[in-house]
Order: C-alpha cells, then sequence, then structure tokens
C-alpha cells in the first residue's frame, strides 16, 4: 500500500487489525482522531474505524474529504438510539441536560447539549449547571459516571456496548484466580458488577498509557477489544498482557481489510456525507465538550 498524495491522512482507531494500525498516519481513540484529523493539512481523511467517528471527524472538518473504507462498519450501541429517542426523554425530563457520549450518530449528537468521551464524561458531567443529567446511550458508562459524580441524579437511556456487556463479574473473579499478580483494567462500557471488582477502570487511552508507564514485568488483564492488547505487545515490551475475554473482539472494527484501505486511497469507500444543519448542531455539542 502506498499513497500518491500527501493530501490524504489515514486514521485508525485502536480496535483496528494491527495491519491497518501500522499502516496508519496516526491511531488513537474514537475523539482523539477527531481532533488529528483537524489539525492534519490534509484535504482527505480515510478513517478506519466506525461510521460515527468518521461522522465525527466530518463535523470537526466539514471543509474535508472524509472516507469510510467499508460503508457497513458500525456501531451497534450508536445504533440503539434515534434522535426521536432524545426528543422524549427531553420532554419527559425537561430541566435535565442531555450528554451524549461520542458512540453516537451525528443525527443524536446534534439532538443533544454536550458531548463526552469516555476520559472526560465525569469533568463534564461536573461542569453542567443542572442537576438531572440525561445519559445517552450507553447504560453502563452513564452507571460508572454517575458513581463518581453522586450529587447529579442521571437518566440512562438503556443502551450499550454488545462486546462489553458480555463482561461477567464471574470472568473478573476467573481472571484474579488465573492471574493473581495482574491488574485487571477494564472499560467503563462493561456491566458495574464486573467494574466494581476490577483494580482500575478507565478510556482505551487510559488502559494503554497505564500499561506503557509500567515497570517491564508488570501483569496486566486488559478487560477492553482485542485490538488494545495487540498494539500493547509492540508499545508495551516486557509487559505481561492477558485478555479478560478469549472472544473480544468488535466485529465491525475488524471489517477493515488493507485491501479496504488500499481502495479507498486509491479513491474507493464511502464519503461521509451530513446536513448542514446537523453539522452545525452536532458541532456546538463536540465544541462545548473541548471547552471543558
Amino acid at each position: 500500500m502506498k499513497k500518491m498524495t500527501s493530501d490524504v491522512f489515514v486514521l485508525a482507531h485502536y480496535y483496528q487489525a494491527m495491519d491497518i494500525q501500522n499502516a496508519a498516519d496516526a491511531v488513537g481513540d474514537s475523539f482523539e482522531l477527531a481532533k488529528k484529523a483537524a489539525s492534519s493539512p490534509a484535504k482527505t481523511l480515510i478513517f478506519c474505524g466506525v461510521r460515527f467517528m468518521a461522522e465525527s471527524a466530518k463535523i470537526l472538518c466539514p471543509e474535508k474529504r472524509v472516507i469510510l473504507p467499508v460503508e457497513n462498519a458500525g456501531c451497534p450501541m450508536a445504533d440503539m438510539i434515534k434522535p426521536e429517542d432524545v426528543q422524549k426523554l427531553r420532554k419527559e425530563h425537561p430541566k435535565a441536560a442531555v450528554m451524549a457520549y461520542v458512540n453516537t450518530s451525528a443525527d443524536v449528537k446534534a439532538e443533544c447539549d454536550i458531548c463526552c468521551t469516555s476520559s472526560s464524561a465525569e469533568r463534564v458531567a461536573r461542569s453542567l449547571e443542572e442537576e438531572e443529567i440525561i445519559f445517552l446511550p450507553d447504560r453502563n458508562l452513564g452507571s460508572y459516571i454517575a458513581s463518581l459524580v453522586p450529587e447529579k441524579r442521571f437518566i440512562l437511556f438503556d443502551g450499550h456496548c454488545p462486546v462489553h456487556q458480555r463482561v461477567t463479574a464471574e470472568d473478573v473473579r476467573s481472571a484474579r484466580s488465573r492471574f493473581p499478580q495482574a491488574q485487571i483494567l477494564l472499560h467503563p462500557e462493561c456491566p458495574p458488577e464486573a467494574v466494581a471488582l476490577a483494580d482500575g477502570t478507565g478510556s482505551t487511552s487510559w488502559i494503554l498509557n497505564e500499561v506503557e508507564k509500567a515497570p517491564p514485568g508488570t501483569k496486566f488483564v486488559i478487560g477492553t477489544e482485542t485490538g488494545v492488547a495487540e498494539r500493547l505487545r509492540q508499545t508495551a515490551p516486557g509487559r505481561e498482557c492477558h485478555l479478560l475475554m478469549s472472544n473480544f473482539v468488535c466485529e465491525d472494527m475488524k471489517k477493515t481489510t488493507m485491501d479496504d484501505l488500499t481502495r479507498a486511497i486509491n479513491g474507493g469507500g464511502t464519503v461521509i456525507e451530513l446536513d448542514e444543519g446537523v453539522m452545525k448542531s452536532a458541532r456546538a455539542s463536540l465544541m462545548r465538550m473541548i471547552s471543558v
């Protein structure tokens, strides 16, 4: 694979296959990549991830051409909520602020007051003047943030990540038994009963940082998508990393192949097009988050 022009910038999420990560110009979590996209001088962005991530890049870079290599690479969690769900929640809780996880479509972001990432969610929640917060779409992340910000009342939408939702408290106990000297690190999209048993909980970037800064020989159990553990074998040699579950795979994230990326670089893939009004409203929600 060879890019024919410097006007193409390839971004890859940590959950992508390692050959895609290694071929990318930038690797990161979803919103970190959107910001890198905005700072790149390239006119064409190829986003190796899922659709809501490419939409976020388009929202922050409306003047750029954003390409999703695989058209049907979606996010089941993001698909669980629609704009009309947000409108209904607003009517039921008129005094509440609406806080959207970045794992949502542009249409949903446009209906919300502010966005958050898993790493910024606590800070964003504390910044809001409202005593009530409608949090969507992930009930697990929402429950975790609610435990950290008890002074707020959270109204949780009943969405979840199907991959992280499979984690059980018994999985954590089993890992503790198999690797008694390892630190167990979970993503907050995991259910609360599992998170309660972990040694640490945080975003994908937080998990990577915790392992990478640890002394060689430190043992970890990683409770998130397999792409993170695969990346750590490159970036944190000498640390012993085990996956919490053997089937910790996001099928949508693994849809993108090197052939798909090559086609996108050569003019293929799906061009992300968004309504101007939706982009303007969604950008306001994202920019409010950035300002916190």
